[in-house]
């Protein structure tokens, strides 16, 4: 062997040792760690609500489970949305003699705020039939009159075209959801958007919603007036036709959640 292959091969025996030290330097960083880093991105922001999803239950001071009502194709079931014990939370659709059940979490009556930045670091299945979403729901989003201003559903994510390429929706309701039902939506590209853990974010100011995927703005709208009023977070599977065939699905199926966060602007 030459002397020049001899120092190519130390150097990329050291280059190996280098980058496996600090794969495993990376690997070694806590779960806390990485989201405090995270976290240090949002300059300008307080944090009101968090969670890690750490331990085996669900925090009851931070979030209930939803009613158990039917929705759409499916039924909404306690047992469809928990912790896994190792930092996740799950939600889950599955099927049960020929019923489909799915998760739901709401922060009803726990936690509620109007403006700031809302974010969930995320991985999402890739079945049809059903799709998985993160929401902001006012309790006064039935109410006719003043547009969205006194309430608006907000859709940070919702999933119903996972089988068709990778795309995600964002999307607004308001004046309720029957005769003067009213909404405005964006599907945005993304490339492996259901490969691997993804940011999903929404900044709601007085002027306009600001969307982001992954740190890059997805969509910006200020339609049906921006809404004023309190919101809860939400965070739910559904089963349905509107995101393909349910029976061509693999399931048990789960959206897999490592973090959530809320901010509200530092007052100058």
């Amino acid at each position: 062997m030459s002397i020049f292959f001899m120092k190519k091969g130390m150097y990329v025996l050291i280059l190996s040792i280098f980058i496996s030290l600090v794969t495993g330097c990376a690997n070694s960083v806590s779960k806390e760690e990485t989201i405090a880093i995270k976290a240090k991105k949002k300059e300008g922001w307080k944090l009101t609500f968090s969670d890690n999803f750490e331990g085996e239950k669900l925090d009851p001071k931070k979030w209930a489970h939803a009613p158990e009502w039917t929705r759409h194709s499916g039924q909404w079931s306690d047992q469809e949305a928990f912790l896994d014990g190792n930092g996740h939370l799950i939600i889950q659709v599955s099927e049960k003699d020929g019923k489909y059940y799915s998760g739901a979490i709401r922060t009803k009556d726990i936690f509620e705020q109007a403006y700031g930045y809302y974010e969930i670091h995320a991985k999402l299945p890739k079945e049809e039939g059903f799709w998985t979403a993160f929401w902001l729901m006012s309790n006064s989003v039935h109410t006719v009159g003043n547009d969205g201003k006194d309430g608006t559903e907000i859709d940070i994510f919702e999933t119903p075209f996972a089988k068709k390429g990778d795309y995600i929706q964002h999307a607004l309701h308001w004046d309720g959801y029957e005769q003067n039902h009213k909404s405005a939506g964006e599907v945005a590209h993304i490339p492996g958007i259901y490969e691997g853990y993804h940011t999903f974010a929404l900044e709601w100011n007085k002027d306009e919603y600001i969307f982001y995927i992954d740190d890059q703005e997805t969509w910006r709208t200020s339609a049906g007036g921006v809404s004023q009023s309190p919101s809860y977070l939400k965070i739910t599977a559904e089963v349905g036709d509107w995101a393909g065939n349910i029976k061509n699905a693999n399931l048990p199926a789960q959206l897999e959640v490592d973090y959530v966060r809320v901010y509200e602007r530092k007052k100058d």
